[in-house]
């Protein structure tokens, strides 16, 4: 057995994880996908081939320089394709309005947006450099647009460099002082309360309220949907409701429109509700990308919604149904750093039902990725289904592989940090070293409960269960059922929080409070796949337990 030393060969300190916990330098990177697959990259055919002008989008609306209608139906069908995050279907957009009107200057700003979060750098570039040359004869509108899209970019090739983005924001607040009632630069100067000036919205904050609320109160429908990201990263969720309700309502043909009332609606507890948005979301991305016929690779959006909808279905106890959506997304070849980081999310469902085997292979996959930052993550994996396997040494010689590709890694260890310490903080526990894990493993769960998101919420309540798992293995019971109280008050209408509290009480001999919550457990999987094993244990404790 290999101990984990405590130095930096083998035990990332809170310093080095402070050291590691970087800014992302870029949501996009690039080499080679699992599966031999070659990141996506969608072609210049697709994204110039002429389109219909479409309804159920989400009304949107900017009076920008070209006196031909086709050119602004066009170029506001852009707009509202940018606000629903459908990338394909915004450049599309914008390409037809340059058709119809090459001086368009606007849709070029368009755009470089729409080319920027396809991975396409130089095509966002020379959009940029296009709206720049036809700036000097647009109107001062457009020229107001052209000089705070370009006070962005400098931002975005500069992340952290907070004069930058301090000048974003003047650009935005100055042609504000002139336009006041411009709802496009409303909601953009409501985006740029992020710290990221890359950020097109989710990473709203409780500053960037104010411009979508005024936005909205000028009818700006894609307020909506800011406004839903907004105030659920603060916190404030029925009122998140409220507005993603209203996007799905103005844009039933997006299929993210529907999608954002799956992550409101599992926050509020209502997860049936949850898995029928995200199923609809489903329907409608299957029905466009037939349409239209796009691979499922060439939009981010469908292994996003897979991968929220497998983890509701696991939620609820339905692991077939969890099976197939989280093997699809994990299968789907990616070209965001967060989607890679997601893939995850497969090996450990494997693991956590008990398929250590299965789990290897697919870490293994990820082992092969030429990006160091993915590779890091197959190796947690890989040590994670080693040390559910027994085997520590494995998983110590995992941990510290996965340490050195995070050195060697060009950024986003921000967002793998914690992973690693999840396995290290688990290796611990299991290695006698209890006071080292806990205090690990504790600041853990503080960071994972406070993180912002749909993905990261429930997400945190799969790593509690992790840990609570290993902390049984390692016979420590009394923090097994801290954690799982730590799990009950992330979310107190999870089946797997109840269920691991009440082994936990078993365990002490409170057996009536343990009966309690395995009812609980029961109740909360209500609809769980018959054959889930966590049912078993409850008919053992409960004899006159019947799940249907």
């Amino acid at each position: 057995m290999v101990r984990l030393k405590p130095d930096a060969t083998y035990v990332m300190t809170r310093a080095a994880l402070l050291t590691l916990a970087v800014a992302l330098t870029s949501p996009v990177l690039s080499g080679q996908q699992p599966h031999a697959h070659s990141i996506p990259v969608v072609p210049a055919e697709l994204l110039n081939r002429p389109l219909p002008l479409r309804a159920n989008i989400g009304r949107a609306h900017d009076a920008v320089g070209t006196s031909l209608k086709d050119a602004q139906a066009y170029y506001d069908q852009g707009l509202a394709y940018l606000h629903g995050y459908v990338w394909i279907e915004a450049a599309r957009s914008f390409n037809q309005a340059l058709r119809i009107d090459p001086r368009l200057a606007m849709a070029q700003v368009g755009l470089t947006v729409a080319y920027a979060e396809l991975n396409q750098p130089a095509a966002a570039r020379t959009a940029m450099d296009r709206a720049r040359t036809l700036a000097p004869q647009a109107s001062e509108h457009d020229r107001s647009h052209i000089a705070a899209r370009s006070a962005q970019v400098a931002a975005e090739a500069a992340p952290g460099d907070l004069a930058r983005l301090a000048a974003y924001r003047k650009a935005l607040d100055d042609a504000l002082a002139k336009a006041p009632q411009d709802t496009e630069l409303l909601m953009l100067r409501g985006v740029a309360e992020s710290p990221d000036p890359a950020d097109r919205g989710q990473g709203s904050v409780a500053a960037s309220v104010p411009f979508y609320e005024k936005a909205l109160a000028l009818g700006a429908v894609a307020a909506h949907h800011y406004l839903t990201h907004a105030l659920e990263n603060t916190g404030r969720i029925a009122d998140a409701q409220t507005h993603a309700d209203a996007y799905s309502r103005a844009a039933p043909a997006i299929p993210h429109a529907l999608h954002m009332n799956g992550h409101v609606l599992r926050r509020l507890g209502r997860i049936d509700e949850a898995v029928g948005a995200f199923e609809a979301a489903s329907r409608a991305e299957a029905e466009y990308l037939r349409r239209e016929k796009i691979p499922a690779e060439y939009d981010w959006h469908d292994e996003h919604n897979r991968d929220l909808l497998g983890s509701s279905y696991q939620y609820l106890g339905q692991m077939a149904k969890a099976e197939r959506e989280l093997k699809a997304a994990f299968d789907l070849p990616s070209s965001l750093i967060v989607q890679m980081y997601n893939k995850r999310a497969w090996p450990e469902f494997l693991i956590a039902r008990g398929r250590t085997d299965d789990a290897l292979a697919a870490a293994a996959v990820l082992k092969a990725h030429s990006v160091s930052l993915v590779r890091a993550v197959g190796r947690i994996e890989a040590g994670h289904a080693r040390l559910a396997a027994g085997n520590l040494q494995a998983a110590a010689e995992e941990s510290n592989a996965a340490l050195t590709e995070l050195r060697a890694a060009s950024g986003g260890q921000a967002l793998v940090a914690p992973a690693l310490q999840q396995l290290q903080g688990q290796y611990l526990l299991r290695s006698g070293q209890r006071d080292r894990g806990h205090s690990m493993l504790e600041d853990l769960v503080k960071k994972i409960r406070a993180l912002p998101g749909p993905d990261n919420w429930v997400q945190a309540l799969f790593v509690m269960e992790s840990i609570g798992r290993t902390a049984r293995d390692a016979d420590d019971w009394v923090f097994a059922e801290w954690v799982a109280r730590q799990m009950i008050e992330h979310d107190p209408n999870y089946g797997g929080g109840h269920f691991a509290l009440a082994l936990a009480l078993d365990r002490r001999g409170d057996v009536s409070n343990a009966r309690a919550e395995f009812s609980l457990a029961a109740k909360y999987w209500a609809k769980a796949d018959a054959t889930l094993a966590e049912l078993s244990r409850i008919r053992t404790a409960i004899p006159t337990f019947n799940p249907r």
